[in-house]
């Protein structure tokens, strides 16, 4: 999403935007995701949250923002960190070392086409939204369009405008659940692509994103992560260290 960030950081610019969070507070933002980040506090990525940070004595503080105006407040120092980044996404912000999750990324298409591989999905015609940049993450992209919103897709699937819808399977499953000939379609797993949580790059950030990496650490080696993800009923991607 780095071509995006002039305009992340014009529109933050223009939002009456709370104080940095106070020395015991941790302030996290992120875009609503359903079992995720929910708009109360509740999800799997929160309750990793809390447990990182909360028996370090730092109350952690959710704010839901959609995704791009979430990084824009991390930048410009209004909040600590947003939620659900791809390592790197931002070259302006500060990554640890550790993810709490991993997204898998797979491609929708019809049934009747044959399913592509991870090595050859890069010959197909692709679609994905805009500012995710998979032909980053994907081999030999030949042939993509960029989109604005996920609307419209299975019909431009239907009228050969594409041969592959690329994104994550939450995101895939949520437009299959638009169509009731959901049988028409395939779903070709890709790749995992590790998320974690993205810090201002400042001394605070780093400080920060230290704590996180030492937490988690912790909570994968005595289990703890592994029992918040099947409280939430996910399956847990992390391979041990």
């Amino acid at each position: 999403m780095r071509g995006l960030l002039g305009w992340i950081l014009l529109v933050c610019s223009a939002l009456v935007s709370a104080q940095p969070a106070p020395p015991g507070e941790v302030r996290l933002v992120s875009e609503v995701w359903p079992g995720h980040t929910e708009a109360d506090g509740s999800g799997l990525a929160w309750d990793i949250m809390r447990a990182v940070f909360e028996p370090a004595g730092l109350r952690v503080v959710v704010h839901s923002e959609p995704y791009m105006r979430s990084i824009g407040l991390v930048l410009r120092g209004r909040a600590d960190a947003w939620i659900g980044s791809y390592a790197g996404e931002i070259a302006e912000a500060h990554y640890p070392q550790q993810a709490y999750d991993a997204d898998p990324i797979v491609a929708l298409g019809l049934a009747s086409l044959s399913a592509p591989s991870r090595d050859t999905i890069g010959q197909r015609r692709l679609i994905w939204v805009r500012g995710y940049d998979y032909q980053h993450r994907l081999p030999n992209v030949q042939h993509f369009q960029e989109i604005r919103m996920r609307t419209g897709i299975l019909q431009m699937l239907e009228r050969g405008y594409a041969d592959f819808y690329v994104d994550a399977l939450s995101e895939v499953e949520a437009v299959l659940a638009e169509s009731s000939r959901a049988q028409r379609y395939q779903v070709v797993p890709l790749l995992m692509l590790p998320l974690y949580p993205g810090f201002q790059d400042s001394p605070r950030g780093r400080e920060l994103a230290e704590l996180y990496d030492r937490r988690l650490l912790e909570l994968r080696a005595d289990g703890s992560l592994r029992a918040l993800f099947a409280k939430w009923g996910q399956p847990y991607r992390l391979a041990m260290p």
